[in-house]
Parts: C-alpha cells; sequence; structure tokens
C-alpha cells in the first residue's frame, strides 16, 4: 500500500477535473488573455475573469478586480509586506509563523529599521490574543498571522484578531495556506485587509498558483514590487494603479488558474464542511491509535476543534530523520520530516532544532491508510522500543 500523507506540503492526489481542465487550456485555447484580440485570448481572458469571480465567492468578497493572482503564498506575502510596511512601522505577528512571513519580516527589520514584536503561542501552538493586545502601539500598522499552523495545524483565534484590529484600526493580513479549502474563511467578517493564498495545498489545485484578495483601504497605500508589462495602458512608462493590473506585471500562470477554478468548485460541490468532517475524523482516528503506542509523542493540540489535518511526532528511541526514512522506505508512507520551515514554531512547541515528523492528512485519504499507518508505526516501536 502506498499512502501520501504529505499533504501540508501540498495536496496529492489532484481532482480530476483539476488535470482535465489545464490539458484542455492547453491544448484548446491557449491564448495569453490582455495581449492580443484574437478568440484564444479573449477565451483565457474569460477564464481568468471567471477564475477571479469564484475566488471572491469562496471567500466572500464582492470584487473581482481585487484578487491578484501569483505564483504562490510567498509571492503574495512578499508584495503585500513590501509594499506597505514603511520605516518606523509596528509590526505584530506570532511565533507559529512560517518562513514566508518571518523572514520578509525580519528583512525589512534589517533593511528599514521596523519596529517587529512576536507573540508567543502557547504549548499547543494557539496564541492569545490579550497578549497581542498587549503589544499594541501607537504606530502599530499591521498584524499578519498565520490561520493554521503548517507544523502542528493549530487554528489560531482569527475572528477575535480581526475583531481587535478593526477596533484599532490595524491593517490585518491572513496567511491562508493551511486553512483555504478546509476552514470556511469569510473575508468581510473576519476584517481581513488582505487574505493570501496558495493553490496547491487545501484548495487542491496545481503548484505554482497562488494570490491574495486586497481591499480597496489597504490598496491605497500597497505599492507594487514588480513592474511591468500588463496589456493595460502601454504608452505610459509607469505601472498602471489600478486593479489588477498594478500588481499583475507579465504573463499570469494561466493554466494554473484554470486549474484552480475548477479546484474550487470541486470543493464547493463536495461541500467544505464535507471535507472538514472527513478530515477531522480520519485525524483523530490517527492520534488515538499513536496516543495508544507507546515512546510517540504527539506536539500541539489533539482536540478536533482546535487544529487543521497535521499531525507531528516524535519517537523518544529514534531520530526523526530515521523514522521518516524507515515510514517512507519500509512502509510506503509519504512523510515530512524536520523543522517545516518554522523553526519559531518548534521552538514554541518544544520540538526545535531536530523538529518532527509531519503526517498530514487530506481530503483523498482513507481510513484503510490511516489504520495502516498506525500498524506501521506499532511495528516500528516494536523494533525500536
Amino acid at each position: 500500500m502506498k499512502v501520501y500523507l504529505d499533504n501540508g506540503s501540498t495536496s496529492f492526489p489532484k481532482p480530476k477535473v483539476v488535470a482535465d481542465s489545464i490539458y484542455n487550456y492547453l491544448t484548446s485555447i491557449g491564448g495569453n488573455p490582455g495581449r492580443s484580440n484574437h478568440s484564444n485570448a479573449l477565451e483565457a481572458n474569460r477564464s481568468v475573469y471567471m477564475a477571479r469571480e469564484e475566488i471572491c465567492n469562496f471567500f466572500n468578497y464582492d470584487k473581482p478586480e481585487n484578487v491578484i493572482f501569483t505564483n504562490n503564498i510567498t509571492s503574495s506575502l512578499n508584495i503585500l509586506l513590501n509594499g506597505i510596511i514603511r520605516p518606523g512601522d509596528h509590526v505584530i505577528t506570532s511565533s507559529m509563523e512560517h518562513n514566508s512571513v518571518i523572514r520578509p519580516l525580519y528583512n525589512l527589520k534589517n533593511t528599514l529599521n521596523i519596529d517587529l514584536d512576536i507573540v508567543n503561542a502557547n504549548a499547543l501552538g494557539i496564541v492569545d490574543v490579550k497578549d497581542i493586545e498587549k503589544l499594541v502601539k501607537p504606530n502599530t500598522k499591521l498584524i499578519v498571522i498565520t490561520h493554521a499552523s503548517n507544523v502542528v495545524g493549530s487554528i489560531q483565534p482569527i475572528k477575535q484578531i480581526g475583531d481587535l484590529c478593526k477596533k484599532l484600526g490595524i491593517f490585518f493580513i491572513l496567511d491562508s495556506a493551511q486553512s483555504a479549502g478546509v476552514l470556511d474563511i469569510n473575508f468581510k467578517d473576519l476584517s481581513l485587509n488582505a487574505l493570501a493564498f496558495t493553490g496547491h495545498k487545501s484548495l487542491l489545485g496545481p503548484q505554482g498558483i497562488g494570490g491574495f484578495i486586497i481591499d480597496d483601504k489597504l490598496n491605497e497605500i500597497c505599492n507594487p514590487l514588480i513592474s511591468g508589462g500588463t496589456g493595460s495602458l502601454s504608452h505610459s512608462l509607469t505601472q498602471p494603479d489600478f486593479l489588477p493590473d498594478k500588481f499583475e506585471s507579465g504573463t499570469l500562470n494561466i493554466p494554473g488558474i484554470v486549474g484552480l477554478y475548477e479546484a474550487i468548485k470541486f470543493i464547493k460541490s463536495e461541500g467544505l464542511n464535507t471535507i472538514y468532517e472527513h478530515n477531522s475524523y480520519l485525524r483523530s482516528y490517527l492520534i488515538a491509535g499513536i496516543l495508544n503506542i507507546p515512546n510517540y509523542t504527539i506536539s500541539g493540540a489533539l482536540d478536533r476543534k482546535d487544529a487543521t489535518s497535521c499531525v507531528s511526532i516524535t519517537h523518544s528511541k529514534l531520530d526523526i530523520s530515521e523514522l521518516s526514512y524507515i515510514l517512507e522506505s519500509d512502509f510506503n508512507i509519504s512523510n515530512r520530516s524536520g523543522l517545516h520551515c518554522a523553526p519559531l514554531a518548534h521552538k514554541t512547541i518544544g520540538t526545535y532544532p531536530n523538529g518532527t515528523v509531519r503526517l498530514s492528512l487530506g481530503y483523498f485519504n482513507t481510513l484503510e491508510e490511516i489504520k495502516y499507518t498506525i500498524d506501521s508505526l506499532n511495528k516500528i516501536n516494536s523494533i525500536y522500543k
């Protein structure tokens, strides 16, 4: 049996409609939107606009032109953070962030001497909104935080953080890499100013496509990171200031956009709650099984309401690299070991510097696969006890 438990890195397999739509675009459409007026280009342009509308609908936003496509969530976060933060600004983030947030902020701290505070989460990987509020200063411009941890799946109190930002007039950016496609994300209800997303994880789309939604208020002060051809205002030597062209220089990943559009339609047809319940049930079953095996430790929140589908484990007799290798080589279970690009998160949960073995579930995993995984972990433990 082959078991894929690395959905936190990228979801696999993808829905068939995703692959079919990409193939159809590459073989039947192939045009470059905004660059020509022939039928192929116009059809490609319609595909991109439909994807913007679908994303708006999925995240409850009402202006398709405010949906910006990038090649991944790292690009999205870099555009947003570098576009709005100025010297003297104060920014708050959490100790559970991926390096996609931490590294751009540390770079801005070093180059612009910005004021940066990192609120510590508890041992389960969850922050307290009161701790965030204590860090707010007169020059606090932005709170940027991940919705769910890529290490232990811990879900942050986003609604309360958004309410705090709205009350104090602070911009709020959400990193939805591990939550979009699993948790309901309502842009307006969460008081977001920007939502960064990636297509290839729980949104079930292809790799190389991501983006962000930006509201008009944040857009007013956000400068583009990259300038170039947009297919519009070609006579002008300066970058267009209207959306989405302001942030979309160069040819877009149209096959990726088409695939993401079909992936989101697939999620809606299956039902977001159906996907969440499926993943949560399998995660709970896996956790219950591991807890019955000596020598394994599970990090982070165990309760299904506090986390998404990541399960991070260590073994008292085995190095995590060894455990990861045995799972893959002897039992054909795909997993990931190490710090998962989130060193501060591992310091928070007490697994630094070695990290953990991460078993991240997805919608296409089955109960049979989870039972096989538990049995495999049992067999490993019987040898290295």
